[in-house]
């Protein structure tokens, strides 16, 4: 007994978010359905949305990247319908979560936005890494423009990982 393409494609994004424990980019989660030619971006597209009007998915965007965390009702389906995911595809999933997890967590676990303050009427730039469900460093910034904000916010995870370890050895000296 086949799936429709269209369930299908909902219950291997379900199953892919099921299987990490931080949020996935549309980036993310799309370049598995492109790569392994499952489906158009259109169609995948349509699963993402059927999925959070359906709220087995929630999507939070910041900086215009959209992340998607599955919900309790997301893992309820899936837990019930995960095998009628074909094995061969069950496989896949697995080795391409696998192989990318690490890649894939430390991209959404370095984040930085920006927003107007009402008091100054400069910018401040929150910048931050997370662990899971845990924040490693927050970093608040106030700048003067709009470009330097978008600069730190677009610098901001490059420079991370040094700025974090910096952090770290001056502060436990």
């Amino acid at each position: 007994m086949s799936v429709e393409p269209s369930i299908l494609y909902k219950l291997m994004i379900l199953y892919m978010l099921n299987h990490v424990s931080f949020p996935l980019t549309n980036t993310q989660l799309s370049s598995f359905f492109l790569e392994k030619g499952y489906t158009t971006y259109f169609n995948f597209q349509g699963a993402i949305k059927d999925l959070l009007d359906e709220n087995l998915v929630s999507e939070e965007t910041v900086r215009h990247t959209s992340y998607y965390t599955i919900t309790s009702s997301g893992v309820e389906a899936i837990e019930g319908f995960s095998k009628k995911i074909p094995v061969t595809i069950a496989d896949e999933l697995d080795t391409y979560v696998t192989e990318n997890k690490y890649e894939y967590r430390n991209e959404v676990g370095t984040m930085a936005d920006y927003y107007k303050s009402s008091i100054a009427g400069d910018y401040i730039v929150h910048c931050q890494i997370k662990e899971g469900s845990s924040s490693l460093i927050e970093l608040n910034l106030s700048v003067p423009t709009d470009e330097e904000a978008e600069t730190i916010c677009e610098n901001w995870r490059g420079a991370s990982q040094s700025i974090y370890d910096f952090c770290i050895k001056v502060l436990l000296k």
